[in-house]
């Protein structure tokens, strides 16, 4: 019986395709876009270079007028550009109703592993627009691996809780993997999977099992946008992240006109200390965002993820200006989603804007110390129990610490602690991702920020050895928290500030301890860099400081000013 499977389309551009029949064989031709005009009404999508978003290749049953827009939903479902990805397997629906693989496509923009984010309902409501059971959608599907897939994404979004949906769907890929070897995208849909069962943040044994299968299916497909993504992800932590230098490398120029594969880039960057292309990296993955956001007639991304990356690069750099140029634009637009929350009578939760500004408003604080500056005033109206709400406050006790005044910060550090079974409780804006931890690790943020903040009141009473107690047993803490991919999750690593306190204490050997400890969860960290230059001076090591006078010199080549330590 002769198969209906259609020959394999590869996307290679808006307008370049492949047709591969028999064993494969690759013919590349330039073909025009059957779906022009779909894709001006539904996307505006200009023509633009080749390889705007990545090559991909899958064979499917899809009528050829289907092709174009599957395979762009594709390469974007392995950018993580989900709803960019879903308006173009949307497309290949209209173009072929009976195109199972498509709402395949659709679906699987709803399930989000590395994040942990899934929206069960809008998957099944997709997948229940091709057939209403299981059953009736896998018989649309015509061939046996198709069939596959449609059963796999089933799992996925099937009966009981998501962990172990996320395991059995794992297990499902794996399946399909082994009777699939040559499938490049099974391949990388198979490790992405395991990557989306680590539940408790990073561990390394499973996101190790991942990049075994990244490796050689980036150097097999190296123009694959999922193959060298899904790797920056098995390797973005400060012990593997030269494997995955590479990759990063490669990863930009694979999709230049997906911004989140210009932003990945720099997970790798930012493990290594790499701040100069950590910058590069998210202001092409602002302009690019933005760009496209004007082609839409959309709003400029000034806050969230890509500059929330971008001001912690600024920082790191002493580009404190940048960095407040950054954190002003996103005030702006917190005050505006603000009046539009409460235009439509939206008032008891803070929206996602002003989360990302009580984020960006911490870092810059944090790292510039104008704390009687006019930045330390910015402060939109927040919830009263949300997330927003509680690391005001502990931006304000440490603000009001560093000024001497001890009244506010006792009065602060008593309302946290009051608060602290609210925060539990409360649904705040959403997390900015790269702060965001999959696992109970968000709650043990709060818990860190406010032992920080007691133990610095202790310090300003006099009480030095009860504060350095305090704070070490918020490091144990935070030493058994995965490994961040971007920045600390806890704004402030507590080894730096045990560096700090030690260093008041006249004991420099053990601050150095503690600031080189802080440098191997986030390499290159300035604050942590410019502690351990004084701890190297202060205990009479002056060679250890002048190296490291000159790596922060070398980092601060564009800096706004220049401490004292280094002139």
């Amino acid at each position: 019986m002769a198969s209906t499977q259609k020959p394999a389309v590869s996307i290679n551009g808006p307008f370049r395709v492949q047709r591969h029949t028999g064993e494969m064989v690759k013919n590349r031709i330039f073909a025009l876009c059957t779906l022009a005009g779909l894709l001006i009404s539904c996307c505006s999508l200009p023509a633009r270079a080749q390889n705007d978003f990545g090559e991909v290749s899958f064979a499917n049953s899809g009528a050829p007028a289907a092709q174009s827009a599957f395979l762009h939903g594709l390469a974007q479902l392995h950018n993580f550009e989900y709803e960019d990805a879903a308006k173009f397997f949307q497309l290949a629906e209209q173009a072929d109703p009976n195109f199972a693989m498509a709402y395949w496509g659709e679906a699987m923009t709803f399930n989000h592993p590395i994040w942990m984010e899934q929206n069960r309902r809008a998957a099944l409501e997709a997948l229940s627009r091709l057939a209403p059971t299981p059953e009736e959608r896998l018989a649309k599907a015509p061939t046996e691996r198709e069939k596959d897939y449609l059963r796999a994404v089933e799992i996925l979004y099937g009966d009981g809780d998501k962990d172990s949906r996320d395991f059995k769907y794992s297990d499902a890929m794996a399946r399909l993997h082994e009777k699939y070897p040559a499938d490049v995208d099974g391949a990388a849909f198979y490790a992405l999977s395991i990557l989306g069962t680590a539940h408790n943040g990073r561990d390394i044994p499973t996101y190790m099992r991942a990049a075994a299968i990244l490796e050689d299916l980036f150097y097999a497909h190296p123009h694959h946008p999922g193959a060298a993504h899904y790797l920056i992800h098995s390797f973005d932590d400060p012990v593997h992240a030269p494997l995955g230098l590479r990759a990063a490398r490669a990863y930009s120029t694979i999709a230049p006109n997906a911004a989140h594969a210009q932003h990945m880039t720099s997970h790798i960057f930012l493990a290594l200390g790499m701040w100069d292309d950590v910058v590069h990296a998210n202001e092409i993955a602002v302009a690019v965002s933005n760009r496209q956001s004007a082609d839409r007639g959309g709003s400029p991304m000034v806050c969230g993820h890509y500059p929330f990356w971008l001001e912690y690069g600024y920082l790191q750099q002493g580009r404190f200006a940048d960095a407040r140029r950054v954190l002003a634009a996103c005030r702006d637009e917190a005050a505006r989603s603000l009046e539009a929350a409460r235009a439509r009578g939206f008032v008891g939760r803070d929206t996602s804007s002003v989360s990302s500004f009580t984020d960006l408003k911490i870092r810059y604080l944090l790292d510039t110390q104008e704390w009687g500056g006019e930045v330390a005033g910015w402060t939109p109206e927040l919830g009263e129990t949300t997330r927003s709400h509680f690391f005001s406050e502990f931006i304000a006790g440490y603000s009001a610490i560093q000024k001497g005044d001890l009244d506010s910060a006792r009065t602060i550090l008593k309302l946290m602690q009051d608060q602290s079974s609210h925060w539990a409780a409360a649904e705040g804006g959403p997390p900015v991702r790269g702060v965001y931890s999959p696992s109970g690790d968000d709650r043990k943020v709060p818990d860190i920020c406010q032992q920080q903040l007691e133990a610095l009141v202790l310090a300003a009473d006099g009480h030095n050895d009860q504060a350095l107690a305090l704070l070490q047993r918020a490091a144990a803490v935070e030493q058994t928290m995965p490994f961040a991919f971007g920045p600390p999750e806890v704004a402030k690593p507590t080894f730096e500030l045990i560096g700090e306190l030690l260093l008041k204490m006249q004991r420099p050997a053990d601050a150095r301890t503690a600031f080189e400890t802080s440098l191997s969860r986030a390499p290159e960290r300035t604050s942590s860099l410019m502690g351990l230059m004084r701890a190297a001076k202060a205990s009479g090591d002056d060679s250890a400081a002048q190296l490291t006078s000159a790596k922060l010199q070398q980092i601060w080549h564009a800096a706004d000013r220049t401490p004292a330590d280094l002139r």
